[in-house]
């Protein structure tokens, strides 16, 4: 007797695009995804059990196409398949949803508020957040939850998402030499992870002040050798 796997029938990973092919708007729709994980490999440098996709296709069912969010955090499944990257991620492999998608808002309003938003809620994403730098009436980030099917707007800045362990915000801040809004990681107590760039910052100003140190200390010591010389003692004398 035959075992049947309905998984067999389906077109893997291999098998499908692993992009929509578009172009993206603006430069900042990649930007902001690249920051949030570079900064999550940082944080989850030990973990192994999460994945970040930037501008790759999500196939949720066989008889429709991808969708493309410009960012994406699945908890719960492996790091790299089979020892490899993955070329797209696939709901009937992974069989785990994205727990948080990111959709950076062009003029254009692709479906961000509509359709993009009743997708993700159709494949269970947990949280759907919206960032539009273009509002002004409005606040440029909206953070949603699911809830029976249907998505509740959150408040505050940032928001803490407990399911993740994570916080995610807006404030002004440098990256890649750009002063600008930016989305970031925040812990419990809302202070904002530091990205790649800050932490290398941070330890190149930790290192100047310690070779400062360094030799304000070797000068002291300098200073004091002369004034003992000229009082006519050998500092290598002096116990």
């Amino acid at each position: 007797m035959l075992n049947y796997n309905s998984l067999h029938c389906l077109p893997s990973s291999e098998e499908l695009p692993n992009s929509e092919d578009t172009p993206v708007d603006n430069e900042i729709q990649e930007l902001i995804p690249s920051l949030l994980k570079a900064t999550l490999a940082l944080v989850w440098l030990d973990r192994w059990d999460w994945y970040f996709g930037v501008n790759m296709g999500i196939h949720y069912d066989p008889k429709k196409p991808a969708i493309v969010p410009d960012g994406f955090l699945s908890v719960g499944v492996k790091r790299f398949v089979h020892g490899d990257l993955r070329l797209s991620y696939v709901l009937w492999e992974e069989e785990n949803p994205p727990m948080l998608a990111i959709e950076v808002a062009s003029p254009k309003h692709l479906g961000e508020y509509s359709t993009k938003k009743d997708i993700y809620a159709e494949m269970g994403v947990l949280y759907y957040v919206v960032y539009n730098p273009f509002r002004r009436k409005k606040s440029p980030l909206e953070v949603y939850r699911l809830e029976d099917g249907e998505y509740f707007l959150l408040s505050g800045n940032p928001i803490w998402l407990p399911e993740i362990g994570l916080g995610i915000g807006k404030e002004r801040g440098l990256y890649q030499g750009i002063a600008r809004e930016w989305l970031y990681w925040y812990d419990e107590q809302k202070r904002r992870l530091l990205t790649p760039e800050e932490r290398m910052m941070e330890a190149e100003a930790r290192l100047s002040i310690e070779e400062q140190l360094r030799l304000e200390a070797e000068d002291r010591v300098q200073k004091l050798e002369s004034r003992l010389k000229a009082l006519g003692y050998e500092p290598e004398t002096i116990v």
